[in-house]
């Protein structure tokens, strides 16, 4: 790690030296709760605080189950399986996405997460499997009863029980002990369970079976992963001068405490991923009581000229990979005098010392701004919105029908909206932005390259023309990361929802609601959740079955 951070370095070594004087390296690791929150009697009674510290030691304890893992893969290979698919949130997804992203599965089985409601989504991952009954199934899920994983498990265990008799033999199980997932894998004769450690929250739990089985089952040298992420925390046990996850959240918390808040990642194209893991674990851990630190993630290199004072920039840096484009402009954007922070990996295993480096650096981040790393206030206050709407659906057989503010060809617009048109509407919204502000485009829509690249069209324009950090991420996966900080920060956010009509539905088995009204409720109660805390928002709902072009048709020349 190589930090080059002009005027502000001298702010990070006094934060550093504070800390070596005030032991916080020893503290975090004897569980001591004041490094968050300074009253001891305060922050003996805060719930998810010190009894979520257990990823400090995980990485020693998981050393045990190597071989239990490798085998197990070895297993499932053997039985024939040639698909896996990960139904799971969040946490419980992020990190096996990247594992299968950056590693492949030429050692393995083929991963698939799937982390939408969207029905067209869930239809998409269906049509995938070659064959239904040779694809592997991973119910992975911390507190064992979320919604969208049972919604997917309900789905795949009907699917697969219209042609077996014994469905379970296709599905393993990832919860806490004691979870409704754990009662329920045990009745259904779940081929295997593994129960992870209570005490490791979901964001935190790469490194625990969460991460692990699904990386065993891609191929990935899980020992290798291991001894990397133990080295890291070794460095870790360090004082705070000596301590690269210390020296990393000292520089995040008072740069963002400075109003650098924005740490911008760019990385090597086989690292390309691991941004989104980041920007779970920086997001859901910092963005509430008015603070946060947002990670953009996937916005395209630019040049200096283009950003504002409120960044940061990281660089995820492989050895060997295709990095001429990225080496020379963020060369550029430090000789402009932007902070930024180089990491060097040599091969793709050591993302296990970033996950622990991140894992420190992120919760010694919150100790700056003086907030609890392990709670999420707001994503509950969405769940809860949802929850309600699903009632009303249950009770009157269909969910309430907000009146649009504007209507234009196959487009509705919801929210504070003026204008003659839908690109007009977009124009006077973006009006509101500030210097310090970011763009939100929150997209309940299904993921294609089409979708994909009109998004990426859309941020870019609101990023050149107002000089504003801007991120981009799809529904619902995004409320149990970015969703958090958009309730929870300093109302900086200018939030662009997008929902359109399924052209096709995918049923629940024994439920009355399907996935369509799922991701509508969702999306209902996330703007529902956003108005709420007063946030400034817009959505327009596509009616046209050319989403891509219906994104195209707002963004101003």
């Amino acid at each position: 790690m190589k930090m080059q951070l002009g005027q502000y370095q001298s702010t990070i070594e006094s934060r550093l030296q504070k800390w070596e004087a005030e032991n916080v390296h020893g503290r975090i690791w004897q569980l001591d709760g004041t490094v968050w929150i300074p009253d001891p009697a305060l922050a003996a009674k805060t719930n998810e605080l010190t009894n979520r510290l257990g990823w400090l030691t995980v990485g020693e304890e998981m050393v045990g189950q190597v071989d239990n893992l490798t085998t197990f893969a070895k297993e499932m290979k053997a039985a024939g399986f040639q698909d896996v698919v990960l139904l799971g949130m969040g946490g419980s997804s992020l990190a096996p996405e990247v594992f299968m992203t950056v590693f492949g599965a030429a050692n393995g089985i083929p991963l698939r997460v799937l982390d939408s409601t969207n029905p067209e989504q869930v239809l998409a991952v269906t049509k995938k499997l070659a064959d239904v009954t040779k694809a592997l199934f991973i119910v992975s899920s911390k507190s064992g009863g979320t919604l969208e994983t049972f919604s997917f498990y309900k789905y795949f265990y009907d699917l697969v029980g219209q042609q077996k008799a014994n469905p379970g033999e296709n599905f393993i199980a990832i919860t806490d002990p004691g979870s409704g997932l754990e009662k329920m894998a045990i009745e259904k004769k779940f081929r295997r369970i593994f129960l992870s450690l209570p005490t490791v929250g979901g964001r935190y739990s790469a490194l625990t079976y969460f991460g692990l089985a699904p990386a065993a089952l891609v191929g990935v040298d899980v020992g290798k992963l291991l001894r990397h992420a133990n080295n890291m925390a070794e460095a870790c046990r360090q004082p705070a001068i000596q301590n690269p996850g210390l020296q990393l959240g000292a520089a995040l918390g008072e740069l963002a405490a400075m109003g650098r808040d924005k740490v911008t990642i760019f990385a090597s194209p086989k690292l390309d991923s691991v941004g989104m893991w980041v920007e779970q674990l920086v997001a859901e851990s910092t963005g509430k009581q008015g603070k946060g630190i947002l990670p953009v993630v996937g916005e395209a290199i630019a040049l200096p000229s283009i950003y504002g004072n409120d960044r940061v920039f990281v660089y995820l840096r492989l050895a060997g990979d295709d990095n001429a484009k990225h080496d020379g402009m963020v060369q550029a954007l430090e000789l402009a005098g932007q902070p930024v922070i180089y990491f060097e990996l040599n091969e793709l295993e050591e993302l296990g010392s970033q996950f622990f480096l991140w894992e420190m650096a992120t919760a010694a981040s919150c100790a700056v701004l003086v907030i609890n790393p392990y709670d999420q206030p707001n994503v509950e206050l969405a769940k809860i919105k949802a929850r309600r709407l699903m009632v009303e659906f249950q009770e009157k057989g269909s969910l309430p029908l907000p009146t649009p503010t504007l209507k234009f060809d196959d487009v509705e617009i919801y929210g504070a909206a003026t204008g003659g048109n839908g690109i007009e509407a977009m124009q006077n919204f973006m009006a509101q932005a500030k210097p310090d502000d970011y763009v939100a485009i929150m997209a309940y829509l299904p993921y294609s390259v089409a979708v994909d690249e009109a998004m990426n069209e859309l941020r870019l324009w609101a990023r050149d023309k107002f000089h504003l950090a801007t991120t981009v991420g799809y529904g619902p996966r995004f409320l149990h990361s970015t969703g958090q900080l958009h309730k929870g920060d300093g109302n900086k956010g200018l939030f662009i929802q997008f929902t359109h009509q399924p052209a096709n539905d995918a049923p629940i088995a024994g439920e009355k609601y399907t996935f369509a009204t799922v991701v509508a409720a969702q999306a209902q109660g996330d703007n529902d959740a956003l108005s709420e805390n007063q946030r400034r928002l817009m959505r327009f709902h596509l009616k046209q079955s050319d989403l891509a072009g219906a994104i195209r048709q707002l963004i101003p020349a």
